[in-house]
């Protein structure tokens, strides 16, 4: 039998280990793929949108502090991506129901 590979998890944000919450998004490479895990809170599919905005800034301030490039240079990589992801999907990936077993 083949040995499993390690999963490298990340650490809850401080905030969420200090006031609760709710985790709604987990994303994870396996193999190169993505993987998503995401639930549903937002009652205007809008907020998604802010979401992911903010993802990307956070991102973006990864690869200043790395010192890749500047704040607003990542920031434009990632929005020009997002724009030919979004008007040229690559893959469309699938959505699957999963129901949390208790």
């Amino acid at each position: 039998m083949p040995e499993r590979k390690k999963f490298d998890v990340l650490d809850p944000p401080p905030g969420a280990l200090q006031s609760g919450g709710t985790e709604i998004f987990r994303a994870v490479i396996v193999d190169g793929e993505l993987h998503v895990s995401i639930r549903n809170v937002f009652d205007d599919a809008g907020t998604w949108g802010i979401l992911l905005m903010d993802i990307a800034r956070h991102a973006a301030r990864i690869y200043e502090r790395e010192g890749e490039m500047t704040f607003a240079q990542a920031l434009k990589r990632i929005d020009d991506l997002y724009a030919a992801e979004r008007d040229r999907p690559t893959d469309m990936g699938e959505t699957h129901d999963h129901k949390k077993h208790q």
